[in-house]
């Protein structure tokens, strides 16, 4: 078996790499890099390539997937809440900079009608590749991808999160032996706070707020993330009213048809009947008067009605602004925890409104991500991918020492044999 890097390497975003064995090529993942012009994987014949196989479903990972179906004979393997979910950001990624993506909505129509779903840990064959599903813990529907072919096998980690949320379990340990491991290094270098560290802040902030007459607003990412801070609120007993906003509406649907994607669907379906579902701009000119939590996409702020939001009450110092997402270098949202300032009537301008950052990564720290990786049985090399230069290089730095493996650093375009 062979690998080549497509993207991903020593970078966050355009995660892509091509796996062959004979006669037999797959994609895993094919994602785009989601700036104001969007950026894209090395290309590859889609006539070479017998299916993509998705980690899950966020742009970086997904985005560019629908290149390779337009009257060609390719398939995508996923779980079904990665299909869902996938299409659902693909068609918003397509609405926003469509003018710059080299397909269209045809194309990702030709996606979902050659996509075939799979559970976790259901081998499937594709060509001489058996394929397996394991939870990866970082978004519903994410999994590690284990690939076996010529008595070699490799794990891809896609995006993994050891750390157990009210959303979700986190990532299955035992992923069993194997020759290669394609692992992500986006927090390589960090462990983050326990996550009732940012629970408990989260829940005091919004309480400081609200009860000072003030409007909370939590611009979060509408997978999981959203879903994950209402939750928080309303198992800490928070009695001041919760809207949700956006895109999440739809997510909330996908989840509750996949329940068993979710640690705890009762304590989801008890969130999503106690919060306000917001439909209309009567219902937001509201919100912005009335002291309560609104959760609404984009996490960044660059999109969404969190923009709307945000305007409202961001010159008003009795309101709040929850930041629980990464920011972007260059996005509205890291200029607002860097700088203080927002974009008020067209002009950079200071808040008034209280910013305060809370850690709900979705990624597992330095310590679980080493844990798990030296869980893998067998003698792996090791790429280390999707993360700034620095935390690919000190990851495989890691593993080499405290290993004694041989561990890679990989570049776009380097080959490597299982």
């Amino acid at each position: 078996m062979e690998v080549k890097v497509l993207g991903a390497a020593r970078q966050v975003g355009r995660s892509a790499f091509l796996l062959s064995h004979k006669d037999s090529k797959i994609l895993l993942d094919y994602g785009a890099m989601t700036t104001k012009v969007p950026g894209f994987p090395m290309h590859v014949p889609p006539k070479d390539i017998k299916a993509i196989v998705l980690s899950h479903a966020h742009l970086d990972h997904s985005g560019a997937a629908p290149l390779h179906f337009l009257g060609g004979k390719m398939k995508m393997h996923a779980t079904p809440v990665t299909s869902e979910l996938s299409n659902l950001l693909i068609q918003d990624f397509i609405k926003i900079s469509g003018q710059y993506l080299p397909f269209e909505f045809l194309d990702l129509m030709a996606m979902n009608s050659n996509t075939v779903n799979h559970g976790y840990m259901e081998p499937f064959q594709v060509g001489d590749f058996t394929v397996s599903f394991y939870d990866a813990g970082h978004i519903p529907g994410s999994a590690v991808i284990a690939v076996e072919a010529g008595n070699k096998r490799l794990i891809y980690t896609g995006d993994i999160n050891g750390d157990e949320t009210n959303l979700l379990s986190g990532s299955l340990k035992n992923l069993g032996e194997a020759d290669m491991v394609i692992t992500e290094s986006t927090y390589a270098t960090a462990d983050h706070p326990h996550r009732s560290e940012a629970e408990q802040g989260l829940v005091e902030f919004a309480r400081t707020v609200v009860e000072r007459g003030g409007v909370l607003l939590v611009p979060a990412f509408s997978v999981g993330r959203a879903q994950e801070i209402a939750m928080t609120l309303v198992k800490s007993g928070f009695r001041h009213p919760i809207a949700m906003d956006g895109m999440a509406l739809k997510v909330n649907g996908i989840l509750m048809r996949y329940q068993e994607y979710l640690k705890d669907p009762t304590a989801l379906r008890r969130t999503l009947e106690t919060m306000e579902e917001v439909t209309s701009w009567t219902q937001r000119r509201r919100l912005v008067k009335k002291p309560g939590v609104v959760v609404s996409p984009a996490g960044m702020l660059v999109g969404g009605a969190s923009i709307f939001y945000n305007e409202h009450l961001s010159m008003d110092e009795k309101n709040g602004i929850a930041i629980v997402s990464f920011q972007v270098p260059g996005t509205p949202g890291r200029t607002l925890i860097e700088k203080g300032l927002t974009i008020y009537r067209g002009k950079p301008t200071k808040v008034r409104a209280e910013v305060r950052r809370f850690d709900f990564s979705s990624h597992s720290g330095k310590t679980p991500l080493l844990n798990d990786l030296k869980g893998v049985g067998g003698s792996p090399k090791f790429l280390t991918v999707h993360g700034e230069e620095a935390s690919c290089l000190a990851l495989a730095q890691e593993l080499h020492d405290g290993m004694g493996v041989e561990a890679t650093a990989a570049m776009p375009g380097q080959e490597f044999v299982v």
